[in-house]
């Protein structure tokens, strides 16, 4: 497959272009400057400029976004973001006659710990993350309104660098948890359950979450 991967400096994101790399994709890497990262050319893009967007991801089979804002940078960028990738996308498929697919790495606080409400609303919720699971949930609003072929992947509570296992497990609007009663996946295996999607779609047009 051809994948256009938006973010891949970002903790996440790195260890999607490895696992793609792994299985033997071709994957391009965008970005604000273009460079090398993790060793990889990397194309100049404007994840917030649809026209960018389209000139970096025409002939790709699937555009993989993991961006999210810099240090200082307004989280508010996320929607934007979204908004741009969904426009950018369309477009690439109109000049190139081929609509890929978007699969994108959402937050966690839009989940629903019980019907109706969301992880970003508990009380237990830290007040440091409120701004980007704000945004997080606002960019997934603008993809469910959309008319493209979308995956939003929402990871479990806690995700962090660990052990690539290969085992994960799917879930939908709620958070999952595991027998001990926690939530959680290592990014390496958040990456293969991303790259099983790319190879064999089977979660069109929806949010799902990713645990253990």
């Amino acid at each position: 497959m051809d994948i256009a991967l938006f973010g891949a400096s970002g903790s996440i994101g790195q260890r999607i272009l490895k696992e793609a790399h792994n299985r033997g994709h071709r994957v391009t890497v965008i970005a604000r400057n273009a460079g090398r990262i993790d060793g990889v050319p990397a194309v100049k893009g404007d994840v917030l400029d649809a026209f960018s967007i389209a000139a970096a991801v025409e002939g790709h089979h699937v555009v993989i976004s993991a961006v999210g804002p810099r240090p200082g940078e307004d989280p508010q960028m996320v929607p934007r973001a979204a908004a741009a990738l969904i426009e950018g996308v369309k477009e690439a498929g109109r000049l190139k006659g081929n609509l890929p697919r978007l699969l994108i790495v959402g937050g966690a606080g839009s989940l629903e710990v019980e019907p109706g409400v969301l992880l970003l609303d508990t009380p237990q919720f830290p007040r440091e993350w409120k701004a980007i699971a704000l945004a997080h949930r606002d960019a997934l609003e603008i993809y469910r309104q959309s008319d493209i072929d979308w995956t939003y992947f929402s990871p479990a509570i806690f995700i962090e660098p660990g052990q690539r296992t290969g085992k994960y497990r799917v879930g939908g609007d709620q958070v999952l948890m595991d027998s001990k009663g926690q939530s959680r996946i290592s990014a390496e295996d958040y990456a293969v359950a991303m790259i099983d999607e790319v190879e064999i779609p089977k979660l069109r047009r929806r949010r799902v979450t990713i645990a253990y």
